[in-house]
């Protein structure tokens, strides 16, 4: 609940980030059930610590991006190609479309658009198991 003035009644709002990747703590805009923005925070440390965790746990709940943490196997070394992964929201499969589906990202990541639009993260590559990195290695 998004509460204005003192004593205002509240209303229910959400969070979106204006810059999930590039800057995730900066431009949230709290947005109404119509659609249209309520409030904007220049940056996630403007707030008081309550409020902050507050958006950021909401944040967290809203953004579904599953970090791999294994490559099993592959289908194929060429595109369109079945991965078999492990992530942190269990084991599953993504089918990679083609090489300009996985995005490197500036802090050193990796964000990978399977067939049907969902964006699986890989934090640090260099993390991963040596048969891992092997296989990713063959489409970057």
């Amino acid at each position: 609940m998004l509460v204005t003035e003192p004593g205002a009644a509240g209303e229910e709002v959400w969070a979106v980030r204006a810059f999930p990747l590039a800057a995730p703590d900066e431009g949230i805009s709290l947005l109404g059930s119509d659609g249209h923005e309520r409030q904007w925070i220049a940056h996630l440390s403007e707030l008081p610590p309550p409020q902050r965790e507050l958006i950021r746990q909401v944040l967290a709940e809203a953004e579904f991006v599953p970090k791999i943490q294994r490559i099993r196997s592959v289908s194929t070394f060429s595109t369109p190609s079945t991965w078999a992964i492990d992530t942190d929201r269990g084991a599953t499969e993504l089918v990679l479309k083609g090489e300009e589906d996985i995005r490197r990202l500036a802090d050193g990541g990796l964000l990978i658009a399977d067939a049907q639009g969902l964006q699986f993260g890989i934090p640090d590559p260099k993390t991963l198991d040596r048969h891992s990195k092997r296989l990713l290695e063959r489409f970057l």
